[in-house]
């Protein structure tokens, strides 16, 4: 979006037209657009408007009812952060007695409205000129919260009275190109937890990609993941990591129109368990992937009292039923009942498949190179009846698992 663009938008006009649109259906968006042009709605404000009722759209999943009052940016909504997400990084502040947060690259404002609306005070700052301008607009709701265009690392943050930082740096181009180098991000991830010296109480937004080694020591690096999607990892100092330093996984479901969590990390000496291996039993547990990210499937092992299939793979099992998590808790692992197990081979593999009448399969995959799509289509399947299957190494030795999903 450009300036010209906004300033329509944000027009008494282009305002009451874009909040009188009927809710984003794809297949209208034409006729819609055609019955605007017929009524001499401008063509530049007619094209904005639909572009932001999409985004809309797109963004309830993110931010649910909020998104109906915002604008958008179509990079801006992918970087964007989820708002149970976005409460959970609030909620941080708020018990490390936090008063001021500097958001240093705020974006849209998903964060900085989570931040306000727990009464936060916020200082926001983007260095893109209409992103700081929609991000106005997204928190005029909000007293609380004072959004600048400028770079966030200019900040004198003991003068303005910051007792939190929060960041969440880009990571792809303005072409949409992933940036891989921590240093190349905007701003580099080193100059901004070089701020710890200043605040002590800082939070930053990283990839869920980031691999363990080179993580700072005295940061808690939490991944978080929503309803089973790995969304990010977190890097978390001083009284924002009030466990300590150390890898952490956080679950957050939808359940009941609300969210349950569960939190997964090590003991307070933060020593790695060493997990057993064993062969298949009469259950199976795919781990979340945040516990897999962060490195803790030994720890899920253990609380699901289960062992490995393979010291490298991060799948359980367990010869009865793990007990169900407590209520109003996220579970740990998603379980399935082990109905056949066998070494991989194509041939045996196609006819136990046919004898049984399976035409519809899922497929799951660790640690081997087939692919799902590959192995369809080499299996010619034919039938009503379907089938999961799990490919993977046990014990060093490639096998398939029929399985079936607990509760299915």
């Amino acid at each position: 979006m450009d300036v010209a663009s906004l300033s329509k938008l944000l027009s008494p006009e282009g305002w009451t037209l874009l909040n009188d649109l009927p809710p984003y259906e794809e297949s209208q968006a034409m006729a819609l657009a055609t019955r605007m042009r017929a009524e001499g709605v401008d063509p530049d404000l007619a094209a904005a408007a639909l572009t932001q009722s999409r985004l809309r759209a797109r963004a309830r999943a993110k931010l649910g009812p909020f998104a109906d009052g915002m604008l958008f940016t179509p990079d801006g909504l992918e970087q964007a952060t989820r708002l149970t997400v976005a409460a959970v990084h609030a909620r941080r502040y708020l018990a490390a007695e936090v008063h001021k947060v500097a958001d240093l690259t705020c974006g849209l404002g998903a964060d900085a409205l989570a931040f306000a609306g727990v009464g936060l005070q916020v200082l926001a700052t983007d260095v893109d000129e209409v992103t700081a301008a929609l991000a106005t607009v997204n928190l005029r709701a909000f007293p609380e919260a004072e959004v600048r265009h400028g770079d966030g690392l200019a900040l004198d943050l003991v003068a303005e009275g910051v007792d939190g930082v929060y960041a969440d740096p880009a990571r792809r181009t303005r072409g949409g190109r992933r940036v891989f180098d921590p240093s190349a991000w905007a701003p580099p991830l080193d100059a901004v937890w070089g701020l710890r010296d200043q605040v002590p109480a800082i939070g930053i937004k990283v990839g869920p990609g980031i691999g363990h080694q080179g993580l700072p020591e005295d940061a808690e690096t939490q991944w978080v993941s929503v309803d089973g999607d790995v969304v990010e990892a977190g890097l978390w100092f001083g009284p924002l990591a009030p466990d300590g330093p150390g890898r952490s996984a956080l679950i957050l479901r939808t359940e009941d129109g609300g969210t349950v969590s569960r939190l997964v990390r090590p003991g307070a000496e933060g020593v790695d368990l060493a997990p057993d291996v064993g062969a298949v039993g009469s259950y199976l547990y795919e781990p979340d992937g945040a516990v897999v990210r962060a490195g803790l499937v030994a720890h899920a092992a253990a609380e699901l009292d289960g062992r490995l299939v393979d010291r490298t793979i991060a799948y359980v099992t367990t010869d009865a039923p793990a007990a169900a998590p407590p209520p109003g808790t996220a579970p740990l692992a998603t379980g399935y009942r082990v109905l056949d197990v066998m070494p991989f081979n194509l041939k045996r593999l196609k006819a136990y498949l046919r004898e049984r009448g399976v035409g519809r399969l899922t497929v799951k995959k660790r640690g081997t190179a087939v692919t799902p799509e590959q192995l369809r289509a080499q299996l010619s399947l034919r039938g009503d009846a379907e089938a999961t299957l799990v490919l993977t190494r046990v014990a060093g030795r490639q096998h398939v698992l029929v399985v079936e999903p607990l509760g299915g």
